[in-house]
């Protein structure tokens, strides 16, 4: 049996496609209002934040995946997200399971710094921090040496379906309906995204190879890396629209945060768009050489005909 933890969002979905493409059929589905991918899927219901609810959810499972998310409130992270993994890793620990934690970037200098799975955390807000926190809490398990421990980590997203990611809400999604596209703070700068397929798949992976596990992997990306004014130009291209798009300064998304709750919370990430981001996953790319990476004309494509 193995296991999803917060089972509804993007990644988790093409989490559970791969895991029952390639590795098993016996798949569970943990969430509190959890929805079948697969006609075999199992579904449990329940809260991360109950630690006995959590414990039951778990209990016989080989492998357990952490892929819970919460919306983009600094406030509710503080409170929520490091219980809801501590109650994780408790419960596969006590099922003798092994567990892969999904992660992101937040904690990583803001800075144009290539980023390797060895890159010091450096948080500068205060999701960051709660992400740094929840990375050593794994790094600690993973120390501890109980069971197997795996942190799989992207950068941010772009994808199909309800993926969520600022480059979905800004650029996407804009441009699919013949709109202007928004790109934040800078143009110039090179960014480096993640197909959520592709995450999901590479995730699936390192939770059933062996010598992945007492690591941490950067998950694969293209790596011909486009800058937002490349990106707006090649998604016009493949969805037939003009490349239409406007730069939201620095400055004016400091101000829009004093009276927007969203950009509020996005501010503590706005340095990030300042730079060029090189997120380099050339460690999962060297073990697993078979793994296709999606271009980023691929994917858009993709996007293109679910769409039409």
């Amino acid at each position: 049996m193995q296991t999803i933890l917060g089972a509804n969002g993007q990644i988790a979905t093409e989490l559970a496609r791969a895991l029952k493409r390639h590795y098993t059929q016996n798949l569970r589905l943990v969430s509190r209002q959890p929805r079948k991918v697969n006609d075999t899927d199992a579904l449990v219901r329940a809260d991360l934040l109950d630690a006995i609810q959590t414990l039951d959810a778990v209990r016989g499972s080989e492998v357990v995946y952490f892929t819970a998310g919460l919306p983009p409130d600094s406030a509710l992270w503080e409170t929520q997200f490091p219980a809801m993994l501590r109650n994780a890793i408790d419960a596969s620990r006590a099922a003798g399971a092994k567990f892969v934690y999904f992660d992101n970037t937040y904690m990583y200098p803001q800075s144009a710094q290539r980023q390797t799975e060895e890159t010091v955390f450096a948080p500068t807000g205060r999701k960051g921090r709660v992400r740094a926190l929840m990375a050593e809490m794994v790094l600690a398990e993973m120390q501890r040496g109980d069971i197997p421990v795996a942190i799989a980590r992207a950068p941010e997203f772009y994808g199909p379906g309800k993926t969520q990611s600022v480059t979905n809400t800004l650029v996407i999604e804009p441009l699919k309906a013949g709109r202007k596209a928004k790109v934040p703070v800078r143009d110039d700068t090179l960014r480096t995204l993640i197909w959520t397929p592709d995450a999901s798949r590479a995730m699936a992976i390192i939770g059933n190879t062996e010598d992945a596990y007492g690591q941490t992997w950067h998950l694969p990306c293209w790596d011909e890396r486009l800058t937002y004014q490349a990106f707006v130009h090649v998604a016009a291209t493949t969805f037939g629209v003009a490349p239409r798009y406007r730069v939201l300064s620095h400055w004016a998304l400091v101000a829009a945060s004093w009276v927007s709750k969203p950009v509020r919370e996005l501010r503590e990430l706005l340095p990030r768009y300042a730079h060029d981001l090189v997120f380099d996953s050339s460690k999962f790319r060297r073990r697993f050489p078979h793994f296709v990476v999606t271009s980023y004309e691929q994917g858009l494509r993709h996007i293109a005909q679910a769409s039409s």
